[in-house]
């Protein structure tokens, strides 16, 4: 067992799954009854997890029941939902709640944290204090596809670990970079991928692909990359992932890794290649810095209009680069409101973009 290990079970029942990856990983003799867990699960919006973009209740009841009947009852679910959306909502809809009444096992809304900067390189980073006060961090992301950065998986789900207002500055810095980074100011002891079921189109849910497996390991670029090249994706095609590595987080290097597979006769197909609808939607965008929320809303929209023929054929201009510029195109979000035509809200709603676009 090591980091240049990945575990990967197939099937259906992420509860029983994930039990046999805990065994197979041996997590009994690294933790002691004392020390405080983690779990930071990928809730980015309030969305059922059979939608495609947050991991599955199933799989973190599988783990709780699996420490809990090993004497370790210290555990703790936290998470910060993306910008414009509210994580109690989220801890409600996709089924979290209940689990927390069940097992007695605390939510915390990072969005309430406080913060700690943590210098890495150049960059000075705020990043919540409730997962770096745990002893064992366990990142239980979805692995999916992602409008702006084509995949999400371990390293970008510690964006859910930081405030608000860090993760717009993020947007800000290129994405990218501060993504890379956060993974070397922020430990992590454990990665549990849920990729039972993943959207291949948006990061935010709603075109499901079932991809019927979890994967596991301790390096988080090692997973990050074996999970990219599941969606058709090189490293280099993902920066951070290249980023993160030379700043010592992991290695990218799958020749070398030991991949071990359980249940194969459950195994659900081996490639599952990401849409690209995304990138083809946006063909008129011009994006500079701008967050997620508000991006994905814009996407949504333009595949909305695109079911309905009504898609626009002008320039539309969306982020933080454009905040204070006035411009004859359609702006997106309150970054724009210098544009003669302009949609509102931070972020403003798919729906809201729609009627904008529809009656321009």
């Amino acid at each position: 067992m090591g980091k240049s290990e990945i575990y990967v079970t197939y099937g259906t029942n992420a509860r029983q799954m994930v039990y046999r990856l805990l065994e197979e990983l041996n997590i009994k003799q690294q933790i002691t009854p004392a020390m405080r867990i983690g779990l930071k699960p990928n809730l980015v919006v309030a969305k059922k997890a059979s939608e495609g973009a947050t991991t599955s209740p199933e799989l973190v009841e599988g783990i709780i029941e699996y420490f809990k009947a090993n004497g370790f009852n210290n555990l703790a679910i936290m998470e910060g939902s993306w910008v414009g959306d509210n994580t109690k909502r989220a801890f409600k809809v996709c089924g979290y709640d209940e689990l927390s009444k069940k097992y007695n096992v605390p939510l915390y809304d990072l969005k309430d944290d406080t913060y700690i900067e943590r210098q890495v390189g150049d960059l000075k980073l705020k990043v919540c204090q409730k997962p770096l006060e745990v002893d064992f961090l366990i990142n239980l992301p979805v692995l999916k596809a992602h409008c702006q950065t084509a995949v999400t998986c371990a390293l970008k789900n510690l964006k859910g670990c930081i405030p608000d207002g860090e993760k717009r500055r993020f947007h800000s810095l290129g994405l990218h970079k501060p993504i890379g980074y956060l993974a070397k100011a922020l430990p992590v002891q454990l990665i549990i991928v849920d990729a039972m079921c993943g959207d291949l189109t948006f990061e935010e849910g709603g075109n499901p692909v079932r991809m019927d497996r979890l994967i596991a390991g301790f390096d988080p670029v090692l997973i990050d990359t074996y999970g990219a090249s599941l969606l058709g994706y090189s490293p280099d095609d993902i920066k951070y992932i290249g980023i993160a590595e030379k700043m010592g987080v992991g290695s990218t290097n799958l020749a070398v890794a030991n991949i071990r597979e359980y249940n194969t006769k459950e195994k659900n197909g081996g490639c599952f290649k990401a849409s690209g609808r995304a990138k083809s939607l946006a063909r008129n965008v011009v994006e500079d810095k701008a967050c997620s929320a508000c991006y994905g809303s814009l996407i949504h929209a333009l595949q909305r209009l695109s079911e309905n023929g009504s898609l626009v054929r002008e320039k539309i201009y969306i982020g933080q680069g454009f905040c204070g510029q006035a411009k004859d195109g359609i702006g997106i979000g309150n970054c724009t409101k210098s544009f003669m035509k302009h949609v509102g809200g931070c972020p403003p709603s798919a729906k809201a973009i729609v009627d904008f676009l529809q009656n321009k």
